[in-house]
C-alpha cells in the first residue's frame, strides 16, 4: 500500500520524500516552530538526520509516515501519523502517533486541524487503526486546543527526563487520544 497522497478542501498532503528536505530545513530553522520540541533551531545537518529517521519510520508500518502539506502550491507544514516511537510510546499494533508542525505564517488558520482531521480519517477508515494518540508539553496550549478540536480526549499526564529540559518541562507532558469506535460514532 505505501503512503497515500491525501487531500482536504485546502491542503494537498504529499508523502515525505527526499525532494522535501528543503521544506523541512525551512520549518525547523525557526526556533518558535520548535518551541515545545527543542531549545534552539535545528541545523541543516540535524534536519537531514531527522529526515532520514522519518523516512525509516514510514517503512515500519504500511500506510503510516510523514506528509508535507501545500496549499495552492505553497508549503504549509508537516503532518505525521507514525508508529509509536518515543520513550513513552510503547509499540502497539493498531496504534499511531499524530503530530503536526506548521510554518509560523500559517498558524491560526485551521491548517493543523484540517490536515490532522484527514490523517485521523486515513488512519481509521483506510488503515483500520484502533487508536490514534498525540503527545505534547502540558504548557503547549495551542497544540492541546487543536487536539481537543479533533475530538481527542485527555488520557494522561506524565513526566519524562530530558538532558536539556525546556521551560515548562517541570509541568510535564500530556497525552490525548481518539479511538476508532469513538470516531465511527462521531464523537
Amino acid at each position: 500500500m505505501g503512503q497515500a497522497r491525501l487531500t482536504t478542501a485546502r491542503l494537498e498532503l504529499m508523502p515525505l520524500a527526499d525532494e522535501h528536505l528543503p521544506y523541512e530545513v525551512e520549518l525547523d530553522s525557526d526556533p518558535e516552530v520548535l518551541r515545545y520540541l527543542a531549545s534552539r533551531a535545528s541545523t541543516p545537518a540535524e534536519v537531514e538526520q531527522s529526515h532520514r529517521s522519518r523516512l525509516e519510520r514510514a517503512q515500519a508500518v504500511d500506510g503510516l509516515g510523514v506528509w508535507i502539506g501545500f496549499t495552492a502550491g505553497e508549503f504549509v507544514g508537516m503532518w505525521m501519523l507514525q508508529p509509536p516511537h518515543g520513550p513513552s510510546q510503547p509499540a502497539v499494533a493498531g496504534e499511531a502517533d499524530l503530530g503536526y508542525r506548521l510554518l509560523r505564517r500559517h498558524w491560526r488558520q485551521g491548517y493543523a486541524r484540517e490536515g490532522s482531521t484527514e490523517l485521523i480519517r486515513h488512519g481509521f477508515a483506510d488503515l483500520e487503526l484502533d487508536r490514534i494518540f498525540a503527545q505534547t508539553m502540558a504548557v503547549n496550549t495551542p497544540s492541546r486546543a487543536t487536539m481537543e478540536s479533533l475530538g481527542m480526549r485527555f488520557v494522561r499526564g506524565f513526566v519524562e527526563a530530558f538532558d536539556d529540559p525546556l521551560p515548562g518541562t517541570e509541568l510535564g507532558e500530556v497525552e490525548y487520544e481518539i479511538r476508532r469506535a469513538d470516531w465511527n460514532a462521531g464523537v
